[in-house]
């Protein structure tokens, strides 16, 4: 069976934005999970990958929580929608939030306090003079 297609429905008025959309061969307008819509996953395939972008999120690679709420942001932004799927889309969300401001803490930590902040201990936190302390700097 063929998924139906959204069309334009020609409207008399000339504004673009008003015209109304509708479907051909159904009453109910489709959702899709991803952004891409049609083009995307199907629901199940949306599943498994909504679910390992969360899992692996932990395992030090936070950035697929950013992902998983990119790719599904169908389903973040509607909280009626596909009910499997939004859990693991709306807990990346708040882990990708949380780990954002984590991160964007300890650089903003970094980037104002400086010496004045952590005293004779800067020098060995900060990376640019690791080459100086092990003598791999003679070279040049």
């Amino acid at each position: 069976m063929e998924r139906p297609r959204e069309v334009e429905v020609e409207n008399n008025n000339n504004n673009p934005s008003s015209s109304a959309s509708a479907l051909i061969g159904g009453g109910v307008r489709q959702q899709w999970p991803t952004i891409d819509g049609p083009l995307g996953l199907s629901e199940s395939d949306s599943l498994w990958y909504a679910r390992n972008f969360f899992i692996f999120g932990f395992f030090l690679l936070p950035l697929l929580w950013g992902v998983n709420c990119y790719l599904f942001w169908p389903v973040l932004r509607r909280s009626t929608s596909f009910p499997h799927l939004r859990p693991y889309i709306v807990r990346s969300a708040i882990a990708f939030s949380v780990f954002t401001a984590i991160l964007g803490s300890w650089a903003i930590t970094f980037i104002v306090g400086g010496e004045r902040l952590f005293g004779h201990t800067w020098d060995e936190l900060v990376m640019y003079n690791v080459a100086d302390k092990y003598g791999l700097t003679g070279w040049i």
